[in-house]
């Protein structure tokens, strides 16, 4: 497969594009949804006429959207007759993991020596990566929905289980993958908790509703729970998703040695954030919870900030050995003639002298303070290296 593949990186380029392109339109519908239905649910109001309370309603809500009202009401468990058509909210979740998926093959295992291993974190073979991957996601799926059925009643002991699972997934994956990979991965275990709810939880649920109607029962409440719980699930679970689904964006993250500790931060704040905005829906406004959210990314900033090398005392790094280390590791990729891709990435070149002093500033950034380049160490640059960069870089780039 990952040979098939990049035997023409322009294939790869426009399966990337647009599987790329689906996965945020389905996770924009998803996540939209989502978040719609929870302050849908949030804002309810017991109806106004005893009619329909009588008939089975529990809530109902005014809206004003788009130049027109709606009032959108929620029945206790089911209206008396099913209605047609009855619109369902299961493809939106569907399309995202499923394009999600492809991204992972296209990119990350059909390049798995460049996006998802790196030799100096662990020495896996290509197969071995994928493997390792795939079984996460699955396992990923399996602890989670078990953990559900046993702590589903007992919520906060629950979310400190996963919470303590993810701490030790996101730990061991940077100890197996590229940094820039284990974002990526623990996210995608996180999406597939999420569309595993929908598609062996919530939508099963539903369709027991639906066939109870068809055959004249009465419906049991306990299914309207429990795609509801799991509703809740997915909605506390939406921002730490979607942070690491842009997060190969931000490699001061992913490229630090805490790498995995920066990760859990980040996402225990997406979720908190989460449920200032399920409080607000209801009519409580918590503003404790975005300070903290904010002192807490504060912290994390100050904490996390690169060191600046010292240039004081240091002898002075000839560049010539700059532009050796450059060569060696760098132009396999960044050059007018590269070796290990078609064309420079985003068109950026180290040939001479001048483009690599002009870029100093990234070589500090990307492969300095992080080891986000080379992508996955391909070209093995050591810690002396980037240290030696950094020197370099603080007495100020010279070049002959």
């Amino acid at each position: 497969m990952a040979t098939v593949l990049s035997l023409d990186p322009y294939a790869t380029d426009w399966l990337n594009l647009l599987a790329r392109w689906l996965h945020v339109i389905a996770g924009i519908v998803w996540i939209g949804s989502s978040f719609y239905f929870i302050a849908l649910d949030n804002h309810l109001r017991p109806p106004a006429d005893a009619g329909d309370s009588d008939a089975g309603v529990s809530g109902e809500a005014w809206e004003i959207h788009g130049g027109g009202f709606y009032q959108v009401q929620k029945y206790r468990v089911a209206p008396r007759e099913l209605p047609e058509p009855l619109h369902w909210f299961k493809w939106e979740a569907y399309t995202t993991w499923l394009s999600g998926f492809a991204l992972l093959i296209v990119l990350y295992y059909a390049h798995a020596d460049t996006y998802l291993i790196d030799k100096s974190v662990a020495d896996l073979s290509t197969w071995e990566a994928i493997a390792i991957s795939v079984a996460l996601l699955i396992a990923a799926w399996v602890v989670y929905d078990v953990l559900c059925r046993v702590l589903g009643t007992r919520p906060l002991v629950l979310a400190t289980t996963l919470l303590v699972l993810i701490s030790l997934a996101a730990w061991g994956t940077s100890h197996l993958f590229s940094g820039r990979a284990t974002y990526l991965q623990v996210g995608a275990m996180i999406g597939t908790m999420m569309v595993g709810n929908v598609f062996f939880v919530i939508i099963p649920a539903h369709w027991e509703l639906v066939r109870a109607k068809q055959a004249g029962r009465e419906p049991d409440p306990a299914q309207n729970e429990r795609a509801k719980l799991r509703s809740v699930h997915n909605n506390y679970l939406t921002l730490p998703v979607v942070f690491t689904m842009i997060s190969n964006h931000f490699p001061f993250t992913y490229g630090h040695s805490y790498q995995w500790l920066i990760l859990v931060v980040l996402l225990v704040i997406g979720a908190w954030i989460r449920h200032f905005f399920n409080l607000r829906h209801t009519g409580r406004t918590v503003w404790a919870i975005p300070v903290t959210a904010a002192l807490a990314i504060a912290a994390l900033a100050i904490l996390i900030r690169p060191q600046t090398e010292s240039a004081a005392g240091t002898p002075a790094v000839p560049f010539a050995r700059v532009a050796q280390i450059v060569d060696q590791r760098c132009t396999a990729c960044h050059s007018l003639h590269p070796t290990k891709v078609t064309e420079a990435p985003l068109g950026i070149t180290m040939d001479t002298p001048d483009e690599i002093q002009r870029l100093a500033p990234s070589i500090q950034q990307q492969a300095v303070e992080s080891t986000a380049m080379p992508l996955g160490n391909v070209t093995g640059m050591t810690s002396a290296e980037r240290r030696l960069l950094g020197r370099w870089i603080a007495q100020g780039a010279k070049i002959p």
